[in-house]
């Protein structure tokens, strides 16, 4: 199993970000997740394109942007020009989810994706049902299913998620596809592995890495407990 960490710099010091970022890259992070949040679709406001592109140069890891954002697709070239790595959008926010999948996979390439382009994704809130993207799930290079309501760090993980993301494995493998179920909210320790052994395989991690009470400003310590409890979960242990 391949068990992808990846930091949400939401958690990070903003005032050292890029240094956190560099911390993250050399402690092993898989991807740098990117949460950009406009204050309307959800009910906080973060950080945008010009983000991205300062710390672009900063780290070869991929960067994983998140758009929680009305009307995502007047900013995919913004975020495909800074140097996004992946770019997934709300299906709640998307009238016309085909048109912005096929978008975001157009959209130049500038940085480090493991399949060469831009990965488009689409993510769900925890009482958004998988249906709505069983129609467009070859096009989705990532589902990324929400375990906490999105908005804010340091939420609980919603467990009743676990069957939602245990049902989209199964509907992934039966099409042969090879789409990242991405959980995002509430990864820790302690829910990671509910979370793998229902079928995730890429782990957004804010408060577990960047404020690990086990392992303190260690990050990469705190990224390879997650990476081992998870592959463990995952194989039955």
């Amino acid at each position: 199993m391949t068990a992808r960490i990846a930091p949400s710099i939401l958690s990070a010091d903003f005032a050292r970000l890029g240094e956190e970022v560099r911390s993250l890259d050399a402690g092993g992070a898989d991807w740098i997740h990117v949460d950009v949040m406009d204050g309307r679709f959800v009910p906080n406001l973060t950080i945008g394109a010009p983000v991205v592109a300062a710390l672009r140069p900063v780290t070869r890891r991929p960067l994983d942007c998140h758009l929680m954002i009305v009307e995502p697709e007047r900013y995919t070239a913004d975020f495909a020009k800074a140097g996004a790595d992946g770019i997934t959008v709300h299906a709640e926010a998307c009238p016309h989810l085909h048109r912005n999948l096929q978008d975001i996979r157009a959209q130049p390439h500038r940085g480090a994706s493991e399949r060469g382009r831009i990965l488009a994704g689409v993510s769900l809130n925890p009482h958004t049902p998988i249906d709505v993207v069983m129609h467009v799930l070859e096009l989705c290079d990532v589902v990324l299913l929400m375990t906490v309501n999105p908005g804010f760090g340091g939420q609980s993980f919603i467990r009743e998620v676990c069957p939602k993301i245990a049902a989209l494995r199964a509907e992934i493998d039966a099409r042969g596809l090879s789409t990242i179920i991405q959980v995002d909210g509430g990864v820790s320790p302690a829910t990671i592995g509910d979370a793998a052994r229902a079928g995730a395989d890429c782990f957004v991690a804010g408060s577990a890495v960047f404020r690990s009470p086990e392992f303190g400003s260690d990050y990469g310590a705190a990224i390879a407990q997650l990476r081992q409890l998870a592959i463990v979960a995952a194989s039955g242990g």
